[in-house]
């Protein structure tokens, strides 16, 4: 009895082990993989770009103004980890015509670009994105059309296709159609000038045979739903209008697998139904994450090939989140994209003082900024304001879509403030459209899960711009690693940075406050490494989207506004000119890198010598001048006595490594000499000591560089452009003859609101009558961004 009492016991166990083996497998997993995702978000900080520009259409001769947010891509808070964003301006066959580099200072900055009468009517795509946001795609840089057009050139003459080319796409819920399965298919047609909403489209099998018909919700988006034949063949055939039908693939149907259906009865829950075919498994896990945040890990057991989850909307973050589906051997299998709208959102109100005003009276504007609650918040905005026509209308882009759908979708999206704002059953059926229109997100699951750190190819520039090079053996054509190379940027400042090359040959140098063009030059120390090359790399971004500018096409409507726009242009250009090449002093360090020198020599305190040898041996009493071997040497003497080998010399700060150059220097052309007479170690170099000669002109004196130095023009952080804005504060200047043309009447890149304190703004009106916006947007400490219009009107 006792024996049977104890066998009764161990079986017991046993069954509640087996029983208890699954669930810690299934707990095991789930843990497995949210951990991963955390580890990998952690290792990969994103960013996200926003460029608020001061309008969207343009002429040559114009300024394009624009400020730059850059936050952190989880919490959109402004990120202080990039100093430096790159604005590009691409034409139709991705060529830059416009480039800039965008000082950052915890996640702000703004610049200027000038329109040059070298471009062609039509669309460009402004560009943005930090030098870390190159390790990842560029489907998730900044990305916005502005439109040029250029008077002087004559409009390309509209020609009448055969047939329109469209682009039609489908996107099956989960991402497959399988066999047997009832499945929600996702379409969206486009064409050159943007979304086609005119159509109605059928699907048809390989019999002719109409399955289903669809038709667009909003801007060229909608969904349909059917049950795929196993063994059958499927095509859309689209039909536009009067045009000829477009017919195309359905994707392939699929004998087994995973599909997914996302139900919201607009309640406070969400239901995920996983079906299955022809798999061997018997349970799912579901994964919900927003920006890489787990929200939701769950496992479920499929009974008869299905399960299905619940999932709790208050878990959910606001913005995007990904549904994520994945088998038992941890693979992702399906995955879906749903938007929760934002509720916490910055609340500006902006207002001018009057809505109406004669020419060149001054508009006050205050601005103030809230949350819901309305409690003030501390808010950093930039203000737009210019006229509205039929050639200029109002840029729909704002911040507030942008940071929150937007940036965290691929492909181009028309309208995103549309998806954000409104709200009822149309806008609620369109928004899920797009979601089911959306790939997989900015990471592949391949990459999380296999534990391995990232590789970046691109640092973050944290302390000024990065100048990249290459340094190869010029006799092989091979990288060369372990070479000390220097750059400087000749002038009147002394900046010289020393780098060493990686076993690629990659070499960084990192630039402090480098603004504005001028020339850098980069060599080797040709005294001992003089079977070396350096190539600069280019800094900007060499990635692009598969997103095209939709096509633009001037209209007859349009002629009356580009004539105007067009003269307004030419007469500011004529008589304030001037005004718009007016640049800010940027603040700089005008210290050396050694900072204080031990002693700086005046050359013009001192009899004048004619020679450099002479100078040095009168009365630069820290330096001793030697030759030998039919060469001059420079020992630095200071209290221990003589420091082995040559110092450092600078001429204007470029590095002199030949010191029969440095001795052959007209002194009559320096103006100072200061001396560092201690060794100084500065990156991977080792100075003994260090003599940085400065000309009066800054020109290097006349001594002819050395042959295998890289020169270069090369512009470094943007220099700070003012904005043109005429004061009428009495009658006699409102009643000055010169005229007045802007269309633009006002921007400003900062209004900061504080507590209690609002924004105040205040411009003049030009001579320029008509409809006029103006746009406020901008973000606080915490992350909340917001946007706001105001209207008025010039007579």
């Amino acid at each position: 009895m006792k024996k049977i009492k104890q066998v009764a016991e161990i079986i017991a166990f046993s069954f509640s082990v087996l029983l208890f083996l699954p669930a810690n497998c299934f707990a095991q997993t789930i843990n497995q993989i949210t951990k991963s995702l955390d580890q990998y978000s952690q290792a990969t900080v994103q960013e996200k770009v926003f460029i608020h520009t001061d309008k969207s259409v343009y002429m040559p001769g114009e300024v394009l103004w624009f400020k730059a947010y850059v936050v952190n891509a989880d919490d959109h808070k402004p990120l202080d980890l990039s100093r430096v964003a790159y604005v590009d301006v691409l034409d139709a066959k991705q060529n830059a015509v416009m480039q800039a580099k965008i000082a950052v200072t915890k996640g702000l900055g703004s610049g200027s670009l000038y329109i040059p009468v070298s471009l062609t009517n039509g669309n460009y795509k402004l560009r943005a994105y930090t030098n870390w946001m190159k390790n990842f795609s560029a489907d998730y840089y900044f990305e916005k059309n502005i439109t040029i057009v250029n008077p002087l050139k004559s409009p390309e003459i509209p020609t009448k296709a055969a047939q329109p080319a469209y682009d039609v796409q489908f996107f099956p819920e989960g991402g497959n159609l399988v066999a047997g399965i009832a499945s929600k298919v996702a379409f969206k047609v486009s064409a050159e000038n943007g979304p086609v909403n005119n159509f109605n489209g059928a699907i048809v099998n390989q019999q002719n045979d109409t399955v289903a018909r669809f038709k667009p919700l909003k801007f060229g988006i909608g969904s349909f739903t059917f049950t795929p034949v196993a063994g059958a063949t499927y095509k859309t055939i689209i039909k536009v209008d009067k045009g000829a039908p477009v017919i195309k693939s359905l994707p392939d149907v699929n004998s087994g697998g995973y599909v997914i259906t996302l139900n919201d009865n607009g309640n406070q829950q969400l239901e995920v139904a996983v079906k299955t075919k022809g798999v061997d498994t018997r349970e799912v896990y579901l994964f919900v994450h927003t920006r890489a945040a787990v929200a939701i890990a769950e496992t479920a057991s499929l009974v008869d090939g299905a399960t299905r989850f619940t999932i709790d909307k208050a878990k959910l973050g606001d913005g995007v989140s990904y549904i994520t589906i994945f088998n038992a051997a941890k693979q992702p299998v399906c995955e879906r994209l749903y938007f929760k709208r934002p509720k916490k959102q910055l609340i500006l109100e902006a207002t001018a003082d009057q809505p109406q005003y004669s020419q060149r009276k001054k508009v006050n504007v205050v601005v103030s900024a809230k949350d819901a609650a309305g409690k003030p918040l501390d808010a950093n905005l930039s203000m737009s304001v210019y006229r509205v026509d039929s050639l200029q209308q109002v840029d729909a882009g704002d911040i507030f879509s942008h940071l929150w759908l937007r940036s965290d979708l691929r492909g181009s999206i028309d309208s995103a403030s549309y998806y954000v704002n409104n709200t009822g059953a149309e806008a609620d059926a369109a928004l899920d459209n797009l979601m089911l229109s959306q790939g997989w997100r900015r990471f592949q699951w391949n990459n999380v899960l296999s534990g391995k750190a990232p590789a970046f190819t691109f640092l973050p520039e944290r302390d000024g711009h990065l100048i990249t090079g290459k340094v190869t053996n010029i006799t092989t054509g091979a990288p060369a690693k372990d070479v000390v190379a220097y750059l400087s940027v000749p002038g009147k400042r002394v900046q010289l940075y020393a780098a060493e090359s990686d076993t690629a040959g990659k070499i960084t140098f990192n630039t402090k406050q480098l603004f504005g063009p001028g020339e850098i030059v980069a060599q080797t120390n040709t005294e001992r490494d003089s079977i070396y090359r350096i190539d600069i790399a280019s800094p900007f971004s060499e990635q692009y989207s598969a997103y095209v500018e939709p096509k633009f096409q001037l209209v007859t409507a349009m002629r009356k506004a580009v004539e105007e726009h067009s003269l307004a242009v030419q007469v500011q250009n004529t008589y304030t000119g001037t005004k718009l090449r007016n640049f800010y002093e940027p603040r700089v360090d005008s210290s050396g890198f050694y900072a204080a020198p031990y002693k700086t020599y005046l050359l013009d305190n001192y009899t004048r010598f004619t020679t450099m040898e002479e100078v040095l041996r009168e009365y630069v009493k820290e330096v001793w001048v030697t030759r030998t071997q039919k060469r001059y040497h420079i020992k630095v003497l200071n209290g221990n006595g003589f420091l082995d080998g040559d110092p450092l010399v600078l001429l204007d700060d470029v590095p002199v490594f030949n010191i029969d150059k440095v001795i052959a220097i007209d002194p009559l052309k320096v103006r100072k000499l200061e001396d560092v007479p201690f060794r100084y170690y500065w990156g991977p170099s080792v100075y003994e000591g260090v003599l940085s000669f400065t000309t009066y002109k800054g020109d290097l004196g006349g001594v002819e560089m050395d042959p295998r130095a890289v020169v270069l023009d090369y512009e470094g952080l943007q220099l700070q452009r003012e904005f043109y804005s005429p004061v009428y504060e009495n009658d006699m200047a409102g009643k000055s003859r010169l005229p007045d043309f802007r269309t633009t009447l006002y921007w400003t890149p900062n209004i900061n609101t504080g507590g209690q304190q609002k924004g105040q703004a205040s411009f003049y009106t030009s001579d320029m009558a008509g409809k006029y916006i103006g746009i406020v947007q901008g973000i606080t400490g915490s992350g909340d961004a917001g946007s706001q219009y105001f209207n008025f009107e010039v007579r």
